[in-house]
């Protein structure tokens, strides 16, 4: 089955790339050209959450601390010290202090940039995860004070974030970015087209919204756009790895692919139908068949391999008879089927995986309506609660405070993004004391057992971890595939 749909995948490539190599020449466009998926909502560091504006957000902003390949935070524009457990003293340094206005990047815009999400009034979805400051202090241009409610040990980890010139009004900022980062912000003369400039050599970056994989795919054979990142079905990855003037690349990713439910809906808000869900669900066989060996099964949202991932959860395996006896537990059956609204982007092979979905979950006797939308609808329903259930994917996560982020009872948008409403004593405490505990490996224990709660409590359940794909043409090198999927590899791609 999956060889034949190969098959009839690359038929309808060839005969369309053959009917575009006969339409006209496209104009050349000066700079090189990166094909997405979907938009930017807006470039904003204290407010974008998606996927799309964090990646290039990391390009526009200079940040106070980043993160090695083990995932510890290392120095960025700043090192720090500890006079007390409660207290956090950074010294800028001498890279990335120059915003591409002119204007010199200092301590004050630091502060301002935190404020600003630490202020309830901006409703900043990442207010939850700083939530441990108390007060910020400027104590001259190249040092700044952070104390906080309570000994944190982790806290440098938390400051990720870009920083954005002090006074920066949001929806100015969110359109016309002024960052420190690698590349200036250029143009957006349209919402599918964003274009940035790299500060070390003037190279143009243009990154243009190509929604249909396939004509994304077809776009970088004809040469109207230079690279890709995920976001193709493996089929058509496997099409273009055979044609000539095209590199792919493929890595392992930590990205988290899962399926979230709402916990106030009167369905998806019972730990059966949610188990029940989880056991009709035959991920094996998407991963081998539909993802072509292109992702490896996740028990967590943290990976194994991180310093506080999951250690030695029950994989879920495809269990029909144990879906029906949960869903019987909740009252359903053959007289009163389950019957569930299940939301995905209109992304093709997204909604093909949510299709297989749909299908594996009727064995069960779940039925499934399933509804797609463009990316802004999509991502609008989901942090505004408009859902039973959806697919989605947490993409960049390096620190534990996630949990926090995402499922703590304190974190119900806008203050978090614990969009499903879960609400659970037990897990709250262990994140409270996991973010007090001083000791890094108890603070591992406790998260360990958090993600144990988790699985147990199933808010999400956990599908898979999905490789990244990069492809090329091959006038284009340098470029590096990250874990995490961002696009820092653009910083050193050369041509």
């Amino acid at each position: 089955m999956a060889a034949s749909l190969r098959l009839a995948m690359r038929a309808v490539v060839i005969a369309a790339t053959l009917l575009i190599l006969g339409a006209c020449d496209q104009p050349p466009v000066e700079g090189l050209r990166f094909a997405l998926a979907s938009s930017a909502s807006g470039l904003d560091p204290r407010l974008a959450t998606d996927a799309a504006a964090e990646r290039i957000n990391r390009l526009i902003y200079a940040r106070l601390v980043d993160f090695d390949a083990q995932l510890r935070p290392v120095p960025s524009l700043a090192d720090w010290e500890m006079p007390a457990p409660d207290h956090y003293r950074f010294h800028l340094g001498r890279e990335g202090r120059t915003f591409h206005d002119g204007r010199r990047l200092t301590a004050t815009d630091v502060k301002a940039t935190l404020d600003f999400i630490l202020d309830p009034a901006n409703a900043s979805p990442h207010r939850s995860a700083l939530a441990v400051i108390q007060r910020i202090d400027a104590i001259d241009d190249d040092t700044v004070d952070f104390h906080l409610s309570k000994p944190d040990p982790l806290f440098p980890g938390y400051l990720q974030l870009g920083i954005a010139p002090a006074g920066s009004v949001a929806g100015e900022l969110g359109q016309h970015p002024i960052g420190s980062g690698p590349f200036r912000f250029d143009a957006w003369p349209e919402q599918e087209r964003l274009r940035l400039v790299r500060m070390k050599d003037n190279e143009a970056i243009e990154f243009v919204v190509v929604k249909d994989p396939t004509v994304r795919a077809l776009k970088l054979l004809r040469g109207e756009v230079d690279m890709l990142q995920n976001d193709v079905p493996p089929e058509l990855i496997g099409f273009l790895a055979e044609q000539q003037g095209v590199n792919v690349t493929r890595a392992p990713g930590s990205n988290f692919t899962y399926l979230g439910f709402n916990l106030d809906d009167p369905d998806t808000g019972k730990w059966q139908v949610r188990a029940a869900v989880a056991a009709a669900i035959d991920r094996q066989a998407i991963i081998e068949h539909v993802l072509v060996g292109g992702a490896r099964p996740a028990q967590s949202l943290l990976p194994p391999s991180h310093w506080a991932g999951g250690r030695d959860l029950p994989e879920f395996r495809r269990d029909l008879d144990r879906a029906r006896q949960l869903l019987a537990e909740a009252g359903y059956g053959p007289g009163n089927p389950l019957k569930l609204v299940y939301k995905t982007s209109s992304d093709p092979f997204r909604v093909r995986l949510a299709t297989i979905i749909q299908s594996q979950l009727a064995d069960a006797g779940i039925e499934v309506d399933l509804r797609s939308y463009d990316w802004g609808t999509f991502f609008g329903d989901i942090k505004a609660g408009r859902f039973q259930m959806y697919s989605l994917s947490w993409v960049g996560i390096k620190t534990p405070d996630i949990f926090r982020y995402a499922f703590h009872s304190d974190s119900m948008p806008p203050n978090g993004a614990n969009r499903g409403r879960f609400r659970d004593a037990e897990l709250d405490a262990l994140i409270d004391q996991a973010e007090s505990e001083p000791e890094l490996a108890h603070r591992a224990d406790l998260y360990a057992r958090i993600q144990a709660r988790l699985l147990d409590r199933l808010p999400y359940v956990p599908l898979w971890y999905e490789d990244h794909t990069y492809v090329a043409r091959q006038r284009v090198t340098g470029y590096t595939v990250a874990a995490d999927g961002n696009y820092d590899g653009l910083i050193n791609l050369r041509r």
